[in-house]
């Protein structure tokens, strides 16, 4: 098992996200500016569960992908020149859902930067629940 290099506390000194909305539990490794692998423990009492779906809980996917973001997030603004700043979504592309992610599942979440020019960026992003792949796509984010 990996050793943590970032817990919630620390995380929230990078990202202004907060509960209910902070989706990243730790940060694993990082190469700031590169590349983050983080992960989210998903839990049966995560907010979603009670309406997606009652009778057959599932992680939405949009929501897997704003771990993801999350996770960039964490990567990019981990840079001293961003320190402070926020990584707003540009676009989404190529997202495929491979899997469904429920409750008890430990969401791996891996991000490499790609691509910056200027304030805009892109991050090729992968989730995987024990190895295998449950979402993958390209995020692209403005830092303002």
């Amino acid at each position: 098992m990996s050793e943590v290099l970032m817990n919630r506390e620390q995380i929230m000194e990078v990202i202004p996200h907060r509960d209910p909305f902070l989706l990243i539990d730790e940060v694993l490794e990082m190469e700031v500016g590169q590349k983050i692998k983080a992960r989210k423990y998903i839990k049966s009492d995560d907010f979603w569960f009670k309406g997606h779906f009652p009778q057959e809980p599932v992680v939405p996917g949009v929501l897997m992908i704003e771990m993801l973001a999350q996770a960039g997030a964490v990567c990019i603004l981990s840079k001293e020149e961003y320190k402070g700043k926020i990584a707003f979504f540009g676009s989404i592309d190529k997202a495929k859902f491979r899997k469904k992610v429920v409750p008890n599942d430990v969401l791996d979440l891996e991000v490499e930067i790609i691509k910056v020019k200027g304030p805009v960026g892109v991050g090729k992003a992968i989730a995987t629940v024990d190895g295998k792949k449950a979402v993958t796509c390209e995020i692209s984010f403005a830092i303002q």
